[in-house]
């Protein structure tokens, strides 16, 4: 091919561009049979009297695929399985279940969990009687929600804010144990009732009342006009009996 190269000279760039498009198959024959080997790594090969059979790819390990175990540290160990707390169990849930009715539900300690039943003997599967129903559907005293300073409790409507709850470790039931939920606000900035309608009824022309509350823009205006002249202690005294007038925060009284 050199010759034919030397004699036909207007041709030489013919010449060169064979040479290239040589290069670019033998590099891509090469990249090819790279990737066949690379692809080929985590797949089994079974030999038959026919040939080769190709199945599906290896699975890895079950360590590479899931997470590691949870913290068993809080788990108590050789108690009765039923009274496990909802953390320390695994249970197969299922939802063929009437709503608030008691189901049996086979449950198993978690890992690195050792329980007993009845008998005293160690299980590893027993039944636990849960009441069918998710952990949003729970009664409020069986979960602890997250509370908000930062909302109004005297307000029409009543203002709502977004919780998170979680359910108490000892109160199995179906979901997640851990939910978002709308509530009213209802927390308290620590001011007694009592004390401010007290505040209002002896000292309320001095502006005591609002002073205590939090209020001291109103309590100045008390103070100085003595009360309103005696008007605006008694609306004050009705105002805060009655709840109208609460924390200048927000809070509910206590």
């Amino acid at each position: 091919m050199a010759t034919v190269c030397q004699i036909w000279r207007p041709d030489r760039g013919r010449c060169l561009k064979s040479y290239g498009i040589i290069a670019v198959l033998f590099m891509d024959l090469m990249l090819q049979c790279v990737n066949g080997s690379l692809s080929t790594t985590n797949v089994e090969t079974h030999y038959t009297r026919d040939g080769p059979l190709i199945t599906s790819p290896v699975v890895p390990a079950a360590a590479s695929v899931f997470p590691a175990d949870e913290d068993t540290s809080k788990c108590p160990s050789g108690g009765l399985c039923h009274r496990l707390p909802a953390d320390c169990i695994q249970c197969d849930y299922h939802l063929k279940c009437t709503y608030g009715k008691p189901t049996l539900f086979t449950c198993r300690p978690k890992k690195g969990v050792h329980c007993i039943g009845e008998s005293g003997q160690q299980q590893t599967n027993f039944s636990l009687n849960i009441t069918c129903q998710f952990c949003w559907q729970l009664d409020p005293s069986q979960y602890r929600c997250t509370n908000s300073t930062n909302c109004m409790t005297v307000s029409c409507p009543r203002k709502r804010y977004n919780a998170t709850c979680d359910v108490l470790d000892h109160v199995h039931c179906l979901g997640r144990r851990r939910f978002p939920k709308r509530l009213f606000c209802n927390w308290t900035g620590g001011y007694k009732w009592s004390t401010a309608l007290a505040l209002s009824i002896t000292l309320g022309g001095f502006g005591a009342d609002r002073f205590y509350l939090g209020q001291w823009r109103e309590g100045l205006g008390k103070l100085f006009s003595f009360g309103g002249l005696g008007i605006w202690t008694l609306i004050d005294v009705l105002l805060i009996g009655v709840g109208y007038v609460g924390p200048a925060d927000g809070s509910l009284y206590i």
